[in-house]
């Protein structure tokens, strides 16, 4: 979340972030968070004077009662009882006051960098780079209509799926139901193949292995700030409170929840494979057909955090990663910069990497890179030890998916089909053990 320093320090340039993300009422949400810090300032101010007369106070009874002056220092008990009193009253009232601001902060999402371009929705996004046409970084999705040639008629990834036996997405809606799918024979051997490429790629790029939980608990969605989930997009588990994980990222990052790293430890690199959940609520229609759109699916994700001068550094080194290993699966790509409208909650900047469906005759989002500022780790108390002079300060979290799988597979499957089956992409067959799917 926000830092109320940030908040009350640069108030105007937080109210214009907040614009540029589109978040209705940005004026009146930092008003009023500011309002309910002002009532939890002067609740403490005159809770520090009330203790510091009371024991000005309380100094005096002992005295007094060895002068004999009974009557004036009972005069004074009484007094610094009601003022204890009070005390607990002023006590209450700022409590309330930071549950409430921290209610409210949690509900205004982070503000854009200025490079951010404005825009309301996906079609005001900047295409920044492609394999497929030049491009200045001006062009926005909604300009940009150069598509790779398409010579011949193509299967769809969910038709080819069928015909080579590869994935069986009805057995998935009859073992759990639609957004399931089951991966078979050399569908499931081309999925293990591309975990094992990715991670071996991100460990080549230093990036330490980590095996986590995909179950977690209501403090670690808070952390990343997936919770609240204002969209209804987490599986919980009700009985125990606890949440299947939509990717990677939470139980990554949250390994650095209440930690202060020292500053040679940074940026720390950590890279994840897990099994991701998502109940993608009113998804409906042929854009979510075959692998476009799933409840479960495989993902590697790669995290960082870092220390604030070198996170652009970071980030520009997980974009470079990212379009790194497209580049070996010879895929169609394009890199967007987001909008401030299309961006998520939490990010201060965000990348997209799309891959061309030639079946489909649209692009399909396979990674999103962000760097979230300090707006995470103000949630996770995730803090470093400077080595010059000691200073506990917050850090940068940054994550990106390298890669998600399910589109991936898609964008394989359908760019790569010829008449004698499916070709593998050089890179991937030392991992598949095959070269065609026939």
């Amino acid at each position: 979340m926000l830092t109320l320093k940030l908040i009350t320090e640069e108030t105007d340039r937080v109210i214009r972030g907040l614009e540029k993300k589109h978040f209705k009422g940005a004026k009146e949400a930092i008003d009023e968070v500011l309002a309910v810090d002002k009532r939890r300032r002067e609740a403490q101010q005159k809770l520090d004077a009330n203790l510091s007369e009371a024991k000005k106070l309380a100094a005096q009874i002992g005295g007094l009662m060895k002068e004999g002056k009974r009557d004036e220092a009972d005069t004074i008990k009484e007094k610094v009882s009601k003022m204890k009193e009070a005390n607990k009253q002023l006590e209450e009232t700022m409590n309330e006051a930071q549950e409430e601001m921290t209610r409210l902060l949690c509900q205004i999402p982070n503000i854009p960098y200025d490079e951010v371009p404005e825009g309301a929705a996906a079609e005001d996004n900047h295409v920044v780079k492609s394999n497929q046409k030049e491009c200045d970084g001006t062009d926005t999705v909604g300009n940009w209509t150069a598509n790779p040639e398409v010579p011949t008629a193509k299967l769809p990834h969910w038709e080819l799926a069928k015909k080579y036996n590869l994935i069986d997405f009805d057995l998935g809606v009859k073992i759990t139901g639609a957004g399931f799918p089951v991966y078979i024979g050399k569908g499931a051997r081309l999925q293990r193949a591309l975990i094992n490429f990715f991670l071996d790629e991100a460990r080549k790029s230093g990036y330490t292995e980590i095996m986590p939980p995909t179950v977690v608990n209501a403090a670690s969605g808070y952390g990343t700030g997936q919770l609240p989930d204002k969209e209804g997009q987490m599986y919980h588990c009700e009985v125990d409170d606890f949440y299947l994980i939509p990717t990677a990222e939470v139980p990554v990052t949250n390994i650095y929840r209440d930690v202060i790293l020292d500053e040679a430890q940074l940026p720390i690199k950590n890279c994840a494979y897990t099994e991701c959940f998502r109940r993608e609520a009113g998804s409906y229609g042929k854009d979510v057909r075959g692998l476009n759109r799933l409840h479960e699916f495989s993902k590697i994700e790669i995290v960082r955090i870092d220390k604030p001068e070198h996170s652009k550094e970071s980030h520009k080194e997980m974009l470079e990663h990212v379009e790194g290993l497209l580049k070996k699966l010879e895929l169609p790509y394009r890199i967007l910069l987001l909008c401030g409208g299309d961006q998520s909650f939490t990010s201060s900047i965000c990348y997209d990497f799309e891959v061309f469906s030639e079946a489909q005759k649209r692009w399909l989002e396979v990674s999103s890179v962000s760097n979230f500022d300090t707006y995470q780790a103000n949630r996770l108390k995730c803090r470093y030890r400077r080595a010059d002079n000691k200073k506990i300060e917050l850090c940068h979290t940054l994550n990106g998916s390298a890669l998600a799988l399910p589109r991936i597979v898609a964008a394989i499957l359908e760019n790569n089909q010829t008449e004698n089956g499916i070709k593998i992409p050089a890179a991937l067959v030392p991992y598949t053990g095959f070269e065609m799917i026939d």
